[in-house]
């Protein structure tokens, strides 16, 4: 096929509302385990509470509503996270690859990937920051807007950036793996004569496995800092937690982040991918 026929891009606003909706789908039907994964990460010592006795704790002594506390600042930023993300991937992949004259390889695909969550990174470090505290059992914040204005009060306009550095690690990490892994997955799976549902499930979904095995580390760093408003280094806040609390206390919380990213990252792409085939259609050639 010569580069002439090769369908287009689909313009921004449409790639925009593919991320949008595939975010806003996932986070609501998975952020009860975001609650439960931050709960468990805030945790500090050796050991630590298990995810169902954490999520019936909070369900017992809180309500089943605080499962959903948080939940506005993420998805308010879902529509621009999924388009940074995705917009972003493409972005850093038509650079490496030379706008497609390069071969996209495994490598490729991982380091665009990489490049992606250091883009995303930027966006999401102050939303993460109000969702976290917010998410603590101990908040006694109004709601949002009560977060924002205790942090510009105590430490500035750069106070909703505490944590960025190990934000950045973290998102780095996760589309780094959930990209490369897609490659990966894709190139294994035979091509189906109709449609790619299955491929793009299974493909999104060992992503979100590989990405989330990646970055939970720096998760657990991310949101203590982010608690705590210190401004520590992630590299050296892990190696100090791993000497307090043992390896197993860089992945607390790892349960119920990997039950949520690891089918989340397949409804991801799964959406995104259909609504982009849907959007193809409705726009007709050149983008079919």
């Amino acid at each position: 096929m010569s580069d002439l026929k090769k369908p287009v891009p689909l313009p921004f606003g449409y790639t925009f509302l593919s991320g949008a909706i595939a975010g806003c789908t996932e986070l609501l039907l998975l952020y009860p385990l975001d609650v439960v994964k931050t709960r468990q990460q805030l945790h500090t010592g050796k050991g630590g509470v298990g995810m169902m006795a954490t999520f019936r704790s909070i369900v017992a002594t809180e309500g089943a509503s605080r499962l959903y506390r948080g939940i506005v600042p993420p998805l308010m930023l879902e529509a621009p996270k999924r388009a940074v993300k995705f917009g972003a991937n493409g972005y850093w992949g038509n650079l490496i690859t030379s706008n497609g004259q390069r071969k996209n390889t495994q490598l490729l695909a991982t380091l665009t990937g990489c490049a992606a969550g250091a883009t995303e990174s930027v966006v999401v470090t102050p939303f993460e920051l109000v969702k976290i505290r917010l998410q603590d059992k101990s908040s006694t914040f109004a709601g949002p807007l009560d977060v924002i204005r205790h942090s510009l009060k105590t430490s500035g306009p750069l106070g909703l950036y505490q944590g960025m550095e190990s934000t950045f690690w973290r998102h780095f990490w996760w589309n780094g793996g959930y990209f490369g892994a897609i490659f990966w997955v894709k190139s294994l799976l035979p091509k189906p004569e109709r449609g790619e549902i299955l491929n793009n499930l299974a493909a999104g979904t060992v992503g979100g496995f590989v990405g989330t095995s990646l970055n939970t580390p720096f998760d657990v760093v991310k949101t203590r800092i982010q608690l705590k408003g210190t401004g520590e280094w992630a590299y050296p806040a892990l190696f100090k937690i791993a000497k307090q609390e043992g390896f197993s206390g860089l992945y607390k919380g790892f349960a119920p982040k990997v039950l949520r990213l690891a089918p989340g990252g397949g409804v991801l792409l799964l959406v995104v991918e259909a609504l982009s085939t849907v959007f193809r259609n409705y726009l007709g050639p050149p983008y079919i």
